[in-house]
């Protein structure tokens, strides 16, 4: 979570938003699945959301500072010639 601040312009979220549940559907093979893995490896189906949607939003956080940080430097990274084209000396 510490990781948030760094992108906070790009992902920015209201915290009494953490005390309301919300809603999904899950199709029936994930379903299963959940099952099945939950018996496993004897975890109940919410820690493992829990610990998929961590992996998830990890990587995306990844991702967007990656691409932040790319769009930074495309903007800043200068060649020789195109610094000094003008340049007048």
């Amino acid at each position: 979570m510490e990781n948030l601040d760094m992108i906070s312009p790009i992902f920015s979220y209201d915290r009494r938003l953490m005390d309301k549940d919300i809603g999904f559907v899950l199709d029936t093979d994930t379903v299963e699945r959940l099952h099945v893995f939950g018996e496993l490896l004897e975890k109940d189906s919410n820690t493992m959301l829990n610990e998929a949607l961590q992996l998830y939003f990890d990587a995306q956080e990844k991702m967007l500072l990656e691409k932040r940080l790319s769009e930074k430097d495309s903007q800043t990274n200068l060649d020789f010639n195109e610094f000094w084209d003008d340049v007048d000396v």
